[in-house]
């Protein structure tokens, strides 16, 4: 039997982390299948699997810097509360979709524990049930209108599970572990909609998953748990598959009632049948439900506790399945509506909101089927999906047909969001351009998941945006698939790219030694101008790659941008290089100010 730990240590999140990612890739798409509440878009395992895959992630870069510098004489490794904070913020910054969003307030709320301040060790199987015992209840709190029969019952459940028993972390969590399996068995009696299309909660079902690993981690050993495909709705319940999120908030057991601004009818609070409930999937002609919102909206926030107090209020007003979750200045909020801006809006007016995803329930999604009694949707024959450094770039790659997926400054997309973002596209060929020579690698691991199930996928190494523009322009979908690909290749393999950026602080580079706030002007990667003046570093950069020769300029300005660069840049290629084209396009906060292309 392999060693295992014998107390809640770094080295235990680390592992907990691996071990419940691989145990919701597994579970991920019959998680997927089973939700039907609040609203049928099938994608709560996704967003489960992509939560855990934040967390993990932030505690393997906290490991991996660790391990990079000499440890001081008598220093330890990573300490418990350095493991339990990266897995928690990991968690808050990569939360998707309500599941995910309640997940990670469960992660935080162990973790508000686990690395308390104090002498105390908050190793043994005590900690660890006070550590469930305040996930559960800070994940209760974080949901607007809490209902029985979903995940925050579950949870619940383990966690007075835990507190009954005394031993070590293994016998804590095996015991939390078979509490939450009780309860899960237990939501279709709690929850009218599940009863009638013959499912458990599928929040619940991956929070027990979750605790399964937990116990794999101190034992060696995975728990017993739900025989595969038990949670998967009965032969002729007509259960529509996939739901966005846990079904934690929203119309538990509502009819659909009359349609009403601000009403909690309206949301969905009220009683009502399990028939009616269950009409939460997709409607026949795309739209939303009548009755429920029509919109998911998902945004990272960064205000004050009294800000967000008066938040929650105002999003409460405007729909349902609210919940917001985080703390000390950064928060992750998740609403259901019908008018996405107010909610945006709403944010904005409370503090910097920041990688908003907007969802359309009624646009459905690769793993998401119509809906009662429809088959769903063909798959389109040829797709692109692209890593994209900005807003504005997303809608210009969208404007041409691709998927988008949005990489934030400093925070590069995980394997898992590009094979998302595959499946979203729901096509038979897919072409992926990274974008980011930095990507290269997660793009390999998400195309070679996405051929594993069953999609033909062709991995482009576009090392720049812009490369990326070259080749979605030359993109015929009509064509055959290894031609199309050819062309696309070749088109961004001919387009040298360059980028203006202000250094963060003092480093070695190709031109020198930079100072922080230095002008650096990239090119194919490499410092190749350093300088004081943003517009002047882009001329030269500018001139450096058209002497090579060119036919056409593309620019893509940041939002921090001069306001007249585009076109002093514009004049400067009019004036000094005949019949080269210029191209201006607007990439919202993409992290360098400029971006420039030539073809």
């Amino acid at each position: 039997m392999p060693q295992v730990p014998q107390t809640f240590d770094a080295l235990a999140v680390r592992t907990w982390c691996g071990l419940a990612l691989r145990a919701l890739g597994r579970a991920r798409e019959e998680i997927d299948a089973i939700n039907v509440y609040p609203v049928a878009d099938g994608d709560t395992g996704t967003n489960l699997y992509l939560t855990v895959e934040s967390a993990a992630a932030a505690v393997e870069a906290v490991f991996t810097a660790y391990e990079a510098v000499p440890a001081a004489p008598g220093a330890g490794g990573v300490s418990l509360p350095d493991a339990v904070r990266a897995m928690a913020h990991g968690a808050l910054i990569g939360a998707r979709g309500n599941s995910g969003t309640i997940l990670a307030q469960l992660l935080r709320g162990m973790a508000q524990v686990l690395a308390a301040d104090g002498e105390t060790a908050h190793t043994d199987g005590r900690a660890l049930a006070l550590a469930l015992r305040n996930a559960a209840d800070s994940a209760r709190g974080a949901v607007a209108h809490p209902v029985e029969g979903t995940v925050l019952t579950v949870a619940s459940a383990a966690a007075d599970a835990a507190s009954s028993v005394e031993g070590d972390p293994g016998a804590v969590a095996l015991a939390a572990h078979e509490g939450a399996l009780a309860a899960l068995a237990a939501t279709p009696r709690q929850l009218a909609v599940l009863e009638h299309a013959g499912v458990v909660d599928a929040g619940g079902r991956g929070l027990v998953a979750v605790l399964a690993a937990l116990v794999e981690t101190f034992t060696g050993e995975a728990p017993r748990g739900l025989p595969a495909g038990a949670g998967l709705p009965r032969p002729g319940t007509g259960a529509v598959p996939g739901a966005s999120g846990t079904g934690a908030t929203g119309p538990a057991t509502a009819p659909a009632a009359p349609t009403g601004a601000g009403t909690a009818a309206a949301r969905g609070h009220g009683p009502g049948s399990a028939e009616e409930a269950d009409a939460t999937g997709a409607c026949a002609d795309g739209a939303a439900e009548e009755g429920h919102p029509a919109f998911e909206v998902i945004y990272l926030l960064e205000a004050r506790d009294s800000a967000v107090d008066r938040l929650r209020d105002r999003l409460d007003a405007l729909g349902d399945s609210l919940v917001v979750v985080g703390g000390d200045g950064l928060w992750n909020v998740h609403v259901h509506v019908d008018d996405a801006g107010a909610a945006v809006e709403a944010g904005i007016e409370a503090g910097r909101p920041y990688r908003i995803r907007i969802t359309h329930f009624g646009l459905g999604d690769a793993h998401t089927g119509a809906g009662a009694g429809r088959p769903p949707r063909e798959r389109a024959q040829r797709a692109v999906v692209a890593v994209v450094p900005g807003e504005g770039l997303a809608g210009l790659y969208a404007e041409a047909g691709a998927t988008t997926v949005l990489a934030r400054p400093d925070e590069p997309p995980a394997s898992g969001e590009l094979v998302e973002a595959v499946r979203r596209a729901h096509a038979r060929e897919v072409v992926l351009l990274p974008n980011d020579a930095d990507l290269r690698h997660t793009a390999a691991a998400a195309a070679e998941q996405a051929r594993a199930e069953g999609v033909r996928v062709a991995l482009i190494p576009t090392r720049s945006a812009v490369q990326g523009i070259a080749a979605l322009a030359v993109h015929e979908p009509d064509r055959r698939f290894d031609e199309d690909v050819v062309a696309m290749t070749s088109a961004a393999g001919a387009t040298r790219y360059a980028e203006v950026a202000v250094a963060e602080r003092q480093s070695w580079t190709m031109a020198g030694i930079c100072q922080a706030g230095d002008v650096l002007g990239l090119v194919d990667g490499d410092v190749a101008v350093i300088g004081t003046d943003v517009t002047a570093t882009a001329e030269t950069v500018l001139d450096r790659m058209l002497a090579a020769g060119g036919e056409m300029v593309t620019l893509v300005l940041g939002d921090d941008a001069p306001d007249t660069i585009a076109a002093h840049l514009e004049s400067r290629v009019r004036e000094a290089y005949l019949a080269v084209d210029t191209v201006v396009y607007r990439g919202g906060r993409q992290g360098a100010l400029l971006l420039i292309g030539v073809e």
